[in-house]
């Protein structure tokens, strides 16, 4: 399960970037109970979600050339410049190169070999969220991808993440933890789009944690959110659903039973 015990691999920030930060944060903040805190001019608009003081993940509003609303998963690495050089080794992409954040820590937006976004962040001030694992906190991250094997491979190569099978009824879920580190420091899972109805293409999809998914579902729906897929419970793991916000990022929620969420 996702934590604060940051590691290298390990994700370590999240943020949304959405066409209207006032309406996100009116909708995250009826859903999840969080404030947002905007940053400074020299922060150029972005801000922070935080829980009881606490900081969840940042948002900033985002123009349609800077990609469609989402939500960007961001993975702790030692060094930005050799992070992305190995990217592009392993046949990914730099969308934008690693630059620094004041003292706040380095970051570079990268894209694996499916074209997949994610954010990398090498830590300064900040060494990232703030609570991880409770209740309106992100808890696990999952990877829709073509290629399952093929992702693997990357992310060993560009974060030196490891893979291991677990065995549910509905077949095998790939899950995903930093190099060297055990069953308890899993914090994502691997899935080959081919094997997820509804999921049309490859992106990662964080999940927060709650306490009442069928709640969080109704009052997503109220505030003019979409379910992408309705809650669903399974074994030994907990109640997750799958949601957009009114502009179309996409993320999961789940109450978690066990230490770590599968799919479906």
């Amino acid at each position: 399960m996702l934590t604060t015990r940051f590691v290298t691999g390990a994700p370590n920030w999240v943020d949304l970037g959405t066409p209207d930060i006032e309406a996100a944060r009116s909708f995250y903040r009826a859903l999840f109970g969080w404030d947002f805190q905007a940053g400074g001019p020299e922060l150029g608009g972005y801000g922070f979600f935080q829980l009881g003081g606490r900081t969840i993940a940042g948002g900033m509003q985002t123009t349609e050339e800077q990609g469609p609303p989402s939500w960007t998963v961001y993975f702790q690495c030692a060094e930005a410049e050799a992070t992305a050089k190995a990217a592009e080794t392993a046949g990914g992409a730099v969308p934008m190169a690693p630059m620094d954040v004041m003292d706040e820590g380095r970051m570079a937006i990268l894209s694996d070999n499916a074209g997949v976004t994610f954010g990398i962040w090498q830590p300064g001030q900040i060494k990232g969220v703030e609570v991880a694992g409770e209740p309106g906190s992100l808890c696990w991250v999952e990877l829709y991808t073509p290629d399952v094997p093929g992702a693997a491979a990357f992310y060993h190569s560009v974060l030196g993440l490891e893979t291991s099978a677990v065995s549910f009824p509905s077949g095998t879920y790939t899950c995903v933890n930093p190099a060297g580190a055990g069953e308890d420091d899993m914090f994502g899972g691997l899935v080959a789009l081919a094997d997820a109805p509804g999921e049309e293409s490859a992106y990662w999809l964080p999940y927060f944690e709650v306490a009442d998914t069928d709640g969080v579902v109704a009052k997503a729906e109220e505030l003019g959110g979409v379910v992408r897929m309705p809650a669903t419970s399974v074994e030994g793991v907990g109640r997750m659903a799958k949601l957009a916000d009114p502009y179309g990022a996409r993320f999961a929620v789940i109450k978690s039973e066990a230490s770590s969420p599968g799919a479906d």
